[in-house]
């Protein structure tokens, strides 16, 4: 079992350490506002001296294949060990439903054992031979110190998604996840890599906020990668910031997912598929389905199909196994939610299925015949709110998915395979799913979106690019003629 009190210190240079601000910050359960723990957040020092630390440490950890491997195999033996008990602490801490836990675990595991493909991916390749006696190699080397910023909704997994990759390509991390997951974004992790003997400084997270830290993770010089997943504003701040400073960044950022419904889908498979890619974890991931858009011609059918399963999701505290619908992550999240969705009645959206507010808990609101070009089609609900949206044809309905400034996940339903294909290639989106929901992520496939929703891929190679740097390295073996 973990112990709360135990896992609400910062893990800095090998060490658990107490946060050093005047400020101090309290956990508690999204479902009943229970209090977890109240532990003092680290300081900008604290932060600064981790940083000094990390950029010591990684060389050695570069050169270690042997060592990263280990380490590897004790990290996969301690969340398959603990999987049930990380569920329940991602229950309280964040909401999750037992289903969710058991995909986030599972997702993080599945990461865990990609990266035993590319731990010794680093060294020299030889390439073709152009100028005689010349022998020419891309050396892959490590970037050296790299930022993680993970958000709260996957807070297990999105953090894991950076931390694993970027410390197995031989760089030391530096991590700060949202605070209000601390435990399941953060230091159940650094309790991991610690147990499996991770060299001092290579890895550590801190516990604090960005209001004690301001751009300190993006600015400090020793950084050369800021790894961030959260809102497109921040993204675009993490971004300006870095690029003035002429470092790189991957960042994932919001989305506005169509879940696209043609006139030959099969519409109960894809009225499953939608509830499933809405309503998990209550609409609170960026991948979320946001909106419906369906073909005339099934309109009805898919909207009564819809609202009927909707109707019945169970909802109630997370720890029960049997929940669909948890809480919200906290009281600004749910007052957001509401505020939609009065909006929306403001705005005459037809309301299809009225949600009701249970404590902390949000049950399913579904609009139907929404506009395309409405405010409520265009804003990131990030909550268990609905927009179906109908079309007059399959064309209409490709120009109504990209009518938005995001372009991170997407989805296509039809019975013609081939045709589902050419659409989905020609969709604005980093990823688009045939006959599946939005929520996807597989460790092989690349991961990442475009427009407005970030830059860089997850996934593996394309993370190994992300991670590392390429460098030439030649060696003249005969002697050359220089013409003077």
């Amino acid at each position: 079992m973990f112990n709360y009190k135990e896992l609400t210190k910062s893990y800095i240079n090998g060490k658990w350490v107490r946060g050093e601000s005047e400020k101090q910050y309290t956990l508690t359960n999204p479902y009943d506002d229970s209090e977890l723990s109240t532990f003092p957040i680290a300081s900008k020092e604290q932060v600064q001296y981790t940083y000094e630390v990390a950029d010591k440490a990684y060389i050695a950890w570069a050169k270690d294949a042997v060592k990263r491997r280990e380490v590897l195999e004790k990290v996969l033996a301690f969340f398959t060990d603990n999987e049930e008990e990380i569920v329940r602490v991602l229950a309280e801490e964040s909401g999750s439903t037992y289903v969710k836990g058991k995909v986030e675990v599972g997702l993080t595991i599945a990461c865990i054992q990609e990266a035993f493909k590319y731990v010794d991916s680093l060294g020299g390749r030889e390439l073709p031979e152009v100028l005689p006696g010349k022998v020419n190699k891309a050396y892959r080397k490590p970037l050296g110190v790299i930022s993680s910023i993970s958000p709260f909704n996957f807070s297990l997994y999105l953090s894991m998604r950076t931390i694993v990759p970027a410390l197995m390509l031989g760089n030391s991390v530096v991590h700060k996840g949202d605070i209000q997951t601390a435990l399941t974004g953060g230091t159940i992790i650094a309790k991991a890599f610690d147990e499996a003997g991770i060299p001092a400084g290579v890895f550590n997270v801190i516990l604090t906020k960005s209001y004690e830290i301001g751009d300190l993770m993006i600015e400090h010089p020793t950084v050369k990668l800021i790894s961030f997943t959260g809102s497109t504003p921040m993204g675009c701040h993490i971004g300006q910031v870095a690029g003035g400073l002429l470092k790189r960044v991957a960042l994932e950022l919001g989305g506005n997912a169509p879940f696209v419904v043609l006139k030959d889908a099969d519409v109960d498979q894809a009225v499953k598929a939608a509830i499933f890619g809405k309503f998990l974890h209550q609409g609170q991931i960026c991948m979320m389905i946001n909106r419906i858009i369906v073909h005339e011609s099934l309109y009805d059918k898919f909207v009564e199909k819809f609202i009927a399963h909707a109707k019945g999701l169970p909802y109630g505290n997370p720890s029960d196994k049997s929940v669909v619908i948890g809480p919200l992550i906290n009281h600004s999240q749910l007052e957001n939610a509401l505020g939609f969705i009065e909006e929306a009645k403001k705005d005459g959206i037809e309301v299809l299925l009225e949600g009701e507010r249970v404590g902390n808990i949000l049950t399913p609101t579904i609009f139907g015949n929404v506009s395309p070009n409405s405010k409520l089609a265009h804003t990131e609900l990030f909550s268990p709110i609905a927009s179906i949206i109908k079309v007059s044809s399959d064309e209409e309905a490709i120009e109504a998915a990209n009518n938005t400034e995001f372009g991170l996940s997407s989805a296509i339903f039809t019975s013609d395979l081939v045709k589902g294909e050419e659409l989905a290639a020609g969709l604005e989106f980093g990823m688009t799913h045939v006959n599946d929901q939005t929520v996807n992520a597989i460790e092989s496939s690349p991961f990442g979106g475009v427009k407005n929703s970030g830059m860089g891929r997850f996934g593996n190679p394309w993370v190994v690019e992300e991670f590392t740097e390429t460098k030439w390295v030649s060696v003249q073996t005969i002697d050359r003629e220089f013409p003077f």
